[in-house]
């Protein structure tokens, strides 16, 4: 048993912060991530950058925001962000974690994304989040208050309902007392306690045939949250990516949107532009429009994919100082694009819905807070604006960490409960083959019933579908030896089931859910 004040799961900007403020208030802090190496995370894909503040803003960030989010967005939440995210980006980013943005002429660089109305978006190059992510990890070798745990994928949330020795203590308060985790070294499962817990665990994309989330993003938050008691909201509103690179691979390169910010067109696979007959920004246009124009071109024309072009926009020498990561990666798989468009498809991004919280990250349950991807406080509405999701991590850790100091005295000592070790009711070995099956299938009936385009019949076909294969693979969990595969299945197929069920109850096309019906 590991006992910490706060325990932090995930380890990207939204964990990282967290876990950073909460030890230099002086708490003792264990931070788990499954991945062996701790940066494997979304933030240390996110190419675009991080909004910062252009002309007009803390208003026209706001607005931005809300347009983005197609009206579902909590004015509230957009206005904390732009209005304490230049603060804490000096403060944190650059300051404490000494990121080194790119400039021109002296002052920052600021770009432009799309949906944004003016250039906001500082970046290190196009591969801001990894210089983000390699800046908060070096802090939890060198801070005393905080132990990191890689390899450790959370397997449950640890409550007194659920898990207490005790008969009478299904009837204490709704509260999560810290976390059981398996060990990939030991194929072992720990308890870790904690007055506190926040989840950071990040996104869903991997329920779904082709992503740009990286391996780790199997949806575990939200359903460990669920069982937990926790509510999850919003979760209808999956964000497709407009532009990756067109692949058969399950992690689709992304393109960063700022490449359509600094002047690239997509077009048909012929070479003509089409983006103008679905919206006046044309290319720039907000990501849900972009990839539904994407989706219905492709449909109608039978394309396997159109083109981003910015080698006819931009010289050749720009395109390789701006996108010096992008332009090495595609180099690497044949492609100049200095010289040859893109060929892209819409892939799943980023679940703008999830884990019930107010504005400083506490969830329904007492003791368990969310911030980042796995978290929905009303921020993103139906669709996120592009680059605000690093921001987000950024300004909601730090809110989530106050908020964690504030209700500390209040929260209860896990001590007062017996709560056992962890007891592997499975005699079976894990089948690769059947686990592997298993994710084949979930994959492929969340991108085609529950994708870019829904209808009533697809997604009661999803909904009917997934419940067997949930009945199927919860009696397959209880009787097999665990491993991170199979954990990982339950979760993906747990949290696809409720994104699902949110699909199917909402009528109404909004943002990055589309009724076709």
């Amino acid at each position: 048993m590991k006992t910490f004040d706060a325990l932090v799961i995930g380890t990207g900007i939204a964990g990282g912060t967290t876990a950073l403020r909460l030890a230099q208030a002086g708490l003792r802090v264990g931070v788990l991530t499954k991945a062996e190496r701790p940066e494997e995370s979304a933030t240390y894909l996110a190419q675009g950058g991080i909004v910062f503040r252009g002309e007009g803003d803390p208003e026209a960030l706001v607005q931005d925001i809300l347009q983005a989010g197609a009206g579902a967005g909590l004015p509230e939440a957009a206005r904390i962000l732009a209005e304490e995210g230049p603060r804490l980006l000096q403060e944190i980013v650059i300051h404490t974690l000494g990121v080194q943005f790119d400039r021109a002429d002296g002052d920052f660089h600021l770009t432009r994304e799309a949906a944004h109305s003016t250039p906001r978006i500082l970046h290190v190059g196009d591969e801001t989040g990894k210089a983000l992510e390699i800046a908060l990890l070096r802090h939890p070798d060198q801070h005393p208050n905080i132990v990191l745990f890689p390899g450790h994928l959370a397997v449950d949330l640890i409550t007194p309902e659920h898990h207490g020795a005790h008969p009478l203590d299904r009837y204490a308060p709704d509260e999560v007392l810290g976390v059981y985790a398996f060990e990939r070294r030991t194929r072992r499962v720990h308890r870790f306690l904690a007055r506190a817990v926040v989840l950071a665990t990040g996104g869903l994309g991997q329920i779904y045939l082709h992503t740009t989330n990286p391996r780790v993003a199997t949806g575990d938050g939200f359903a460990m949250a669920y069982r937990a008691g926790a509510r999850l909201i919003n979760m209808e509103y999956i964000q497709f990516h407009p532009t990756a690179l067109y692949s058969e691979d399950e992690q689709n390169l992304l393109i960063t949107e700022a490449m359509r910010g600094e002047g690239a067109v997509l077009k048909t696979p012929d070479g003509k532009p089409f983006m103008e007959r679905y919206h006046p920004a044309g290319s720039l246009a907000p990501r849900d429009i972009v990839a539904r124009a994407i989706h219905e071109e492709m449909t109608l024309h039978g394309y396997r994919y159109v083109l981003l072009d910015i080698a006819s926009y931009r010289p050749a020498e720009f395109i390789r100082r701006r996108f010096p990561g992008l332009y090495h990666r595609l180099l690497e798989r044949g492609i100049d694009i200095t010289r040859e468009p893109i060929p892209v498809v819409p892939v799943v991004h980023f679940a703008c819905g999830g884990v019930k919280t107010d504005l400083w990250g506490r969830t329904l349950l007492k003791g368990l807070y969310a911030v980042g991807e796995v978290a929905c406080n009303g921020l993103h509405g139906a669709n996120r604006l592009a680059s605000t999701s690093l921001l987000e991590g950024l300004v909601f850790g730090d809110r989530a960490a106050r908020a964690v100091q504030q209700d500390f005295p209040d929260l209860d000592d896990p001590a007062r409960y017996t709560l056992p070790e962890w007891v592997d009711t499975g005699t079976e070995e894990p089948d690769p083959a059947l686990i592997q099956q298993d994710w084949v299938t979930l994959k492929h009936i969340m991108w085609n019933y529950v994708g870019v385009v829904r209808t009533r019949e697809r997604l009661q076909r999803a909904v009917r579908d997934l419940r067997h294969l949930w009945l199927e693979v919860e009696n397959f969990y209880r009787n097999t030896k665990l491993c991170p595969r199979l954990i990982e299945l339950r979760n993906g197929l747990q949290t696809a089931l409720v994104v699902a069920r949110s699909a199917l109850r909402n009528p109404e096309s909004r943002g990055t859910h589309y009724r076709k019906d």
